[in-house]
């Protein structure tokens, strides 16, 4: 699933009241702090932060995109590989090779063996 891009809202009115200071002749001047010059700078400046933001998440997800694909290579060629050894080796043998144990060769925990002891007293009562 894409990510969202951004979008800012802040940028989007800051632009819309440059353009309404620009508008006004002469132009005016609210001292050294609030030069429309240099308001018009950081518009610009958040502006091309934004895209490159924006970018960036188009990249990961391309990436994303490609990781998955990768992912579905290789679990669909591990269960080929699962069912060429089953047909090479017999189902019995799958667990075995794959790394697995049957039921009966794991190892007893003691929790089990008590429970196994406790199931046979009652079905010996």
């Amino acid at each position: 699933m894409a990510r969202l891009k951004r979008s800012s809202t802040t940028l989007e009115t800051a632009r819309q009241r440059l353009a309404g200071l620009k508008s006004i002749t002469p132009k005016p001047d609210f001292g050294p702090a609030l030069d429309i010059d240099q308001y018009e700078q950081d518009i610009n400046k958040l502006g091309t932060s934004l895209d490159k933001y924006n970018e960036m998440v188009a990249l990961l997800d391309q990436t994303q995109n490609a990781l998955e694909a990768e992912e579905s290579q290789v679990s669909d060629k591990s269960k080929r590989m699962l069912a060429a050894t089953g047909a090479q080796y017999g189902s019995d043998s799958m667990p075995v090779r794959t790394g697995r144990r049957h039921a009966h060769e794991r190892p007893q925990t003691p929790h089990t063996e008590k429970a196994r002891q406790q199931l046979d007293a009652v079905a010996g009562a």
